[in-house]
């Protein structure tokens, strides 16, 4: 049998607010300051639960003051994903050109097997909260309940999870949104010092939200590419609804070489060619305000999709071949100073 997410009775699902560590570890503290004394850890993937949310006046202002109460004493919010679980019912049928498809449980291990009956976890490819997906087909699981296979959409790679574990995206859901306003009156500014980022439609602010940028370095990153996001004028140039980022390798230790294994990265909206710099919804974090990214916009899941949905090219939600899963085009000018 599959291993199976240990997730809370469902007879508590809904009480109160419910949380995964994203890192490692992080301190659980006797107060809610970084000076408390440690008195646990938590892990990554752990599921607590918030009972309520603090932001303790002394905190300084370039520091991310609101902890949360949990059992046993407090968490910073920096590295902790906000989640839910939801159960959904599987759809009998998906067109081998795709069904995006979004996970709706704090996190699903993905598989893939080399032979009928031979499953086994996809080392690196655990699939989390709100991270989006290109269901292409569906098999008989390994407990003989319905799985969507996933393909990639960086490298074709197939896997599977539980059907139960995604909701599929309806096409209204994305629809595009203000194509009343030409889109030569839409603008995005990005403030790096603010870590602000504004939308324009005819000058007019019609959305504002906290954003985390690239942390900035001495110089560049191994693969050669600076990890501040750069200044200027750019437009954004390709949207997908779901991208792998960083490395597809299983390598476990990734991530203490400095490197990330991304997939399903949410909303993506590609605005600086070199680099490939993008705005693009985060799981990883819940630190916006403050510098976190390799250069990328780290956004809210939910700001990221109003973005996508409102700036161009417009994505064509009327997916027909795998082509469609990207749409590109000289789209809507963005600012970064």
């Amino acid at each position: 049998m599959p291993f199976t997410p240990v997730f809370p009775h469902p007879e508590e699902w809904d009480q109160g607010v419910l949380a995964r560590v994203t890192i490692n570890e992080i301190d659980l503290r006797s107060q809610p300051r970084d000076t408390a004394s440690i008195i646990g850890k938590r892990y990554r993937d752990q599921l607590v639960h918030i009972y309520n949310s603090l932001t303790p006046p002394d905190a300084p202002i370039y520091y991310n003051p609101l902890w949360y109460r949990v059992w046993g004493g407090y968490l910073h919010s920096a590295h902790l994903q906000i989640v839910k679980i939801r159960l959904n019912q599987p759809l009998s049928f998906v067109p081998g050109y795709g069904q995006l498809c979004e996970v709706t449980v704090p996190y699903t291990p993905a598989y893939e097997f080399s032979a009928p009956g031979n499953w086994k976890v996809k080392q690196g490819y655990t699939l989390y909260y709100e991270t989006t997906h290109w269901a292409t087909g569906i098999e008989q699981g390994p407990d003989r309940q319905p799985w969507y296979q996933i393909t990639s959409e960086l490298d074709s790679s197939i896997y599977y999870v539980p059907a139960i574990h995604l909701r599929p995206i309806p096409p209204a859901e994305i629809a595009p949104i203000s194509l009343n306003i030409p889109p030569e009156k839409k603008r995005i500014h990005v403030s790096l010092s603010k870590q602000l980022l504004t939308a324009y439609e005819n000058d007019q602010v019609v959305y504002s939200t906290k954003i985390s940028s690239g942390i900035p370095t001495l110089g560049p990153t191994p693969n050669g590419i600076p990890t501040a996001t750069p200044r200027g004028r750019f437009n954004i140039y390709s949207k997908m609804p779901s991208k792998h980022m960083g490395a597809v390798t299983g390598n476990p230790d990734i991530e203490e070489h400095g490197g990330f294994r991304l997939p399903g990265v949410p909303w993506t909206c590609f605005f600086a060619p070199e680099g490939g710099v993008a705005f693009h919804g985060t799981y990883w974090h819940n630190n916006f305000g403050l510098q976190m990214s390799h250069g990328c916009v780290n956004m809210r899941n939910e700001d990221a999709k109003w973005l996508f949905r409102w700036n161009t090219p417009v994505f064509d939600t009327e997916i027909k071949d795998r082509g469609g899963w990207e749409q590109t085009g000289n789209g809507t000018l963005v600012e970064v100073d």
